[in-house]
């Protein structure tokens, strides 16, 4: 029965999230339609919306109306998806497929993809911005700094450096907690901080929470290059190892990778302890994390 509410919640987030998305695009003019056309094939194509999904989750947890999160889950995501148009690009991962269809520069070009990033990062901002809450200082802080320098693009960074290399679990966990984690870490805080402000102990459980549910997230995704197969995945399994890239199987085994995630997620869950029974769909959605074939 928990995983038919889950699935039902799910679906009705994604589509409340994909409906907002859309229309963004909707009834407008653009100076320039190629850009227009390659930034909704990053943002509309496919995706699990995990991240708006979690920003839904967290806010409603601590109270907040849905309306009022619509804004920041439309902003995770279009970060999120300007991440993954760069991370494919040729200079990055030359990945051809993502979500099961082209990615965007095959669709279209390379420099329109690099193009259509930019763009789909700028729009994150200014979706959250326009939406002015009381507290979107707070909110653009919180998503600025988990994109940036010493978030997302740090870990992209740290992982192109790690290609080849033999770093240790520590290392493996610091670049992952930058290059995935950061933005899950925002989606849960930004919910948070929709219904209370910085001082609230209450998002201090919530970021414990976050970071280990980001951390099992990428756990269970390298466990899933190397058992799952390209079209459940939606884009090409094995790349990991083919690219020599270090991964938590490579380093603990397929059954020590899959014990790490499940320590993560009841990490995760005790986490949640302090905001009861509210925090009940949270839960489920770290078990999610660990439960997903794509």
């Amino acid at each position: 029965m928990k995983a038919d509410l889950l699935a039902a919640g799910l679906a009705a987030d994604r589509t409340r999230v994909d409906t907002r998305l859309a229309a963004l695009f909707e009834g407008r003019s653009p100076c320039a339609p190629r850009l227009e056309a390659a930034m909704r094939h990053g943002a509309l194509v496919g995706g699990k919306r995990l991240r708006p999904v979690l920003v839904y989750a967290a806010g409603r947890s601590l109270g907040a109306p849905d309306a009022a999160l619509d804004a920041p889950a439309m902003a995770i995501e279009l970060i999120h998806a300007y991440s993954l148009v760069h991370d494919d690009l040729p200079a990055m991962d030359d990945d051809d497929l993502r979500r099961g269809q082209p990615t965007v520069h095959r669709a279209f070009d390379e420099a329109t993809a690099i193009l259509a990033g930019d763009a789909l990062q700028a729009l994150a901002f200014e979706v959250l911005a326009g939406a002015g809450h009381p507290r979107m200082a707070a909110q653009i802080r919180t998503l600025a700094a988990a994109a940036g320098r010493d978030g997302m693009v740090a870990g992209q960074a740290l992982d192109l450096a790690a290609v080849g290399g033999h770093p240790d679990l520590a290392a493996l966990a610091t670049m992952h907690g930058h290059k995935t984690g950061a933005l899950i870490r925002a989606a849960v805080r930004l919910g948070g901080l929709v219904a209370v402000d910085e001082r609230d102990p209450r998002l201090w459980a919530l970021e414990a929470y976050a970071g280990a549910i980001g951390l099992a997230f990428q756990v269970h995704d390298d466990v899933l290059d190397v058992t799952g197969d390209t079209v459940t995945l939606g884009k090409a399994s094995g790349a990991d190892a083919a690219r020599d890239k270090p991964t938590y199987p490579a380093l603990l085994g397929l059954e020590g990778a899959r014990a790490k995630a499940r320590e993560l997620v009841e990490e995760s869950v005790a986490a949640l302890t302090p905001l009861g029974d509210a925090a009940a769909p949270l839960a489920e959605l770290a078990r999610y994390m660990i439960e997903r074939d794509h």
